[in-house]
């Protein structure tokens, strides 16, 4: 694949694949403590008796996992990922303890600003666990900067 350093430099159906990474029980209970503290998320036990029948990573932690992910993967290259919003953000499986998730992303709309050395890129991130199931979707509104 090309170096993408530009916006310029994106395409449609562009494709990357972040890193893998491991959650942890302990990761998702010291995430839940402080962000979601609810049953299903903080003890097995009670887990159990919950929609998701045991222990499972809260949306908004699978959500900062999945950001991690795509930065990094640096999908622009040296620039941030600066986003104007998010749309598609679905949430399909329960993240569990010792999954292994990683994303894919694909460029699925270009546009360029008329007035700012700028465009806006949709890329579709899905996060799949070690089993090939999707888990989660976002196409985040990202803010590229356009060649000098």
């Amino acid at each position: 694949m090309a170096q993408v350093e530009w916006f310029d430099d994106l395409s449609i159906g562009m494709r990357f694949k972040s890193p893998e990474m491991v959650v942890t029980e302990a990761d998702i209970k010291r995430f839940a403590a402080e962000f979601d503290p609810q049953p299903m998320h903080l003890d097995h036990e009670a887990a159990k008796a919950t929609l998701f029948k045991g222990l499972a990573a809260s949306g908004w932690h699978t959500a900062a996992i999945a950001m991690n992910l795509a930065i990094q993967t640096r999908p622009f290259g040296p620039h941030p990922l600066i986003g104007a919003g998010v749309d598609g953000l679905r949430w399909m499986m329960p993240v569990r303890p010792n999954d292994r998730l990683h994303l894919v992303g694909e460029v699925m709309s270009l546009t360029p600003s008329k007035s700012k050395p700028q465009g806006i890129a949709l890329v579709k991130w899905t996060m799949v666990n070690q089993d090939g199931e999707e888990v989660y979707t976002f196409t985040p509104i990202a803010i590229v900067p356009r060649r000098g």
